[in-house]
């Protein structure tokens, strides 16, 4: 029984040590290993079929609403990124550069990618003369690279895997529509099928992307108390057209600008999976992106009956849609009771002798560990009946910690109050727009802004930090 419980053990508890905790879930549920390059990792099988189910299920999403997938160089020459000067400012820290070819020193340094937008505006100036060529709708699967100087596993590192979409229309108004629909894809995709609830935004002025004009955001809100932005959508205006110079013929025939936008979402939501979800046996994994849906565990495996019948349910499911695996290793059942609970796999079938003499089995769903049992003829009905109650009990766990950790707060004094004395969380107050005021709230309470909600409430008609006029209510706190 020790042995059994040892891979449990050798978590660090979330409430010890949330930080520590995160890492041994990554670590221990074989999602990622550390390399010889500093700030990278190795996202192991189990890591990146999880990254799979995220990408196959967002693509189908993209496609959906029309738009097609491209891929540009990994090498962008620094007389192109430096076109959009506000762009190559915002990223300038975090560029990584290629000097030499081989033993050669290059003519023009080369940037590894932190970002397409130069590639793609680029290309469009050489694609795009006309209206009938707009809209572009494009979307590309890649890595990035940002020389970040403290890093995690999925939450920051030097190199990431992600999706960035870009596009380019013939109006302001398209180019907006396309922006504020790429969040609402993202927010869909989040709570529908991730099970984590977020807040839909705008950023403010300071906290928007290196060239944008405006930039939305999901944020979502950790086990801990902390915010984790987790997807982001770029309205550019004209900016980039002109510094490429891309112009259309439009019906009028007159030569204009087109307007743009961008749109990505990172391997940091495996990472918000986990903060979200988790708990100290380990992973636990919503049901559309967990690589194994079921586990069957065969009990007295020896005897006779019990892997055929175990490997006859597994077909059954396997047709029904459901990705399943049947463990028929030599290790005992506490144990992988134990490890599939780390792995966070949404729903165990436990069948031994009696159950199959019985026509049943029992059922044991990962996020509340409770047991039931199952008639094996409607199996998979059952199993995934389940899988929709783990979705919706660990969305209705998430969301009930968001909203038990939000403070709606009127003063500095009372953000102070609400995080000594209930912990991290979001905070709404409201504020005047102004950015000293902003900074001064960070300055003296330690939040940040997160997002200018969608979705206005007014709880005081003062800013939170001057008292003048209020603009805006603003979600801040401390983020990842």
């Amino acid at each position: 029984m020790a042995n059994d419980k040892k891979m449990v053990e050798d978590i660090t508890s979330m409430e010890e040590d949330f930080a520590k905790w995160y890492t041994d879930i990554c670590k221990k549920a074989e999602l990622v290993e550390y390399t010889s390059v500093k700030g990278c990792m190795v996202i192991r099988p189990y890591g990146y079929a999880i990254w799979e189910n995220i990408q196959r299920i967002l693509d189908g999403m993209f496609k959906e609403t029309g738009h097609e997938n491209v891929c540009m160089p990994m090498f962008i020459p620094e007389s192109l990124l430096q076109k959009e000067k506000d762009h190559v400012e915002g990223f300038a820290p975090e560029v990584a550069w290629v000097t030499h070819g081989g033993s050669e020193k290059l003519e023009e340094r080369l940037c590894v990618r932190p970002t397409s937008e130069t590639l793609f505006c680029e290309h469009y100036a050489n694609i795009i003369h006309s209206h009938r060529d707009l809209p572009k709708l494009y979307n590309q699967w890649v890595s990035v690279v940002r020389w970040e100087k403290t890093t995690r596993p999925f939450l920051r590192s030097r190199e990431f895997l992600w999706q960035e979409g870009h596009t380019i229309h013939a109006t302001a108004e398209e180019a907006i529509t396309e922006t504020e629909k790429m969040l609402g894809v993202y927010a869909d995709f989040c709570e529908q099928y991730l099970a984590i609830p977020v807040v839909k935004g705008k950023k403010t002025e300071s906290d928007k992307f290196a060239g944008a004009v405006s930039t939305y955001a999901i944020e979502a809100l950790m086990h801990d108390g902390k915010a984790l932005q987790a997807g982001t959508s770029h309205y550019f205006g004209d900016g980039f057209a002109k510094a490429f110079g891309i112009q259309y013929q439009s019906k009028e025939n007159k030569l204009e600008y087109p307007h743009q936008t961008s749109w990505g979402m990172t391997t940091r939501l495996i990472g918000a999976i986990i903060m979200t979800h988790g708990d100290n046996n380990g992973l636990v994994l919503p049901p559309a992106v967990a690589p194994i849906q079921a586990v069957i565990i065969p009990v007295a495996q020896h005897k006779p009956g019990v892997l055929e019948k175990a490997a006859e349910l597994q077909a059954e499911l396997q047709k029904a849609g459901i990705r399943v695996k049947v463990d028929d290793s030599n290790n005992s059942a506490g144990w992988k009771y134990s490890e599939y609970e780390m792995k966070g796999v949404p729903v165990r079938i436990e069948v031994g002798p009696r159950d199959i003499e019985n026509g049943e089995c029992v059922i044991v769903t990962r996020h509340n560990r409770e047991k039931s049992v199952a008639k094996l003829d409607t199996l998979a009905e059952t199993v995934a009946a389940k899988l929709q109650e783990v979705r919706d009990g660990i969305y209705n766990k998430a969301l009930e910690n968001r909203e038990k950790r939000t403070y709606a707060c009127t003063t500095l004094d009372e953000i102070t109050a609400a995080l000594n004395e209930k912990g991290d969380g979001f905070i709404k107050a409201m504020w005047c727009g102004k950015e000293e005021c902003e900074d001064k709230v960070k300055e003296i309470t330690g939040v940040g802004s997160r997002c200018i909600p969608l979705n206005q409430e007014e709880i005081s008609d003062k800013c939170i930090c001057c008292g003048e006029k209020a603009e805006h209510l603003v979600y801040w706190g401390k983020a990842y």
